[in-house]
């Protein structure tokens, strides 16, 4: 197969003022994640690298420390391998119109995140607090139901809005 030329990826290029290992042969798969980044961040990385078949001799995350974020990673992919640059190219196109490659695991790993939120950063009393100001969220089955949100085991409203 003839080597495929990516139409939506950028070859590796050296960044001013940089000392970490060279990438003059890869190409970015168009996603990456940091210590700061978000849901949609590790949702799309997650779903490039396992499109990719995850990491191999030709596809590699690349970590690297970054003086604002603490540290970065990236996915490359060797200019030879035409198998994980079609695909990656492909789903650097369809990120060009909608900014979501999976919405069903950005949507779990938005709960996941939620629920970790809810529990670990508010008080029972200020999950109360949460519960009342935002009622429009929140469907409870039974009194159970929101004992166990209140204690919080889980979050049943909209985890975009808890997280922002």
């Amino acid at each position: 197969m003839e080597n495929y030329t990516p139409k939506h990826l950028k070859r590796w290029t050296l960044p001013e003022c940089y000392l970490g290992a060279t990438w003059p042969e890869y190409y970015s798969a168009g996603v990456g994640r940091s210590r700061d980044s978000d849901t949609l961040e590790r949702s799309n990385f997650a779903v490039m690298l396992e499109a990719l078949g995850g990491e191999s001799e030709t596809v590699k995350v690349v970590h690297e420390s970054h003086w604002a974020v603490g540290w970065i990673e990236w996915i490359a992919i060797h200019e030879s391998d035409s198998k994980a640059l079609a695909i990656a190219d492909n789903l650097a196109a369809k990120l060009e119109d909608y900014p979501v490659l999976d919405e069903n695991h950005w949507t779990e790993l938005e709960a996941e995140e939620a629920d970790r939120v809810w529990k670990e950063c508010y008080t029972p009393q200020e999950r109360i607090d949460y519960i009342r100001r935002y009622r429009d969220q929140f469907d409870f089955y039974d009194f159970r139901d929101l004992l166990a949100v209140v204690r919080g085991e889980y979050f049943n409203g909209y985890a975009s809005d808890l997280l922002r």
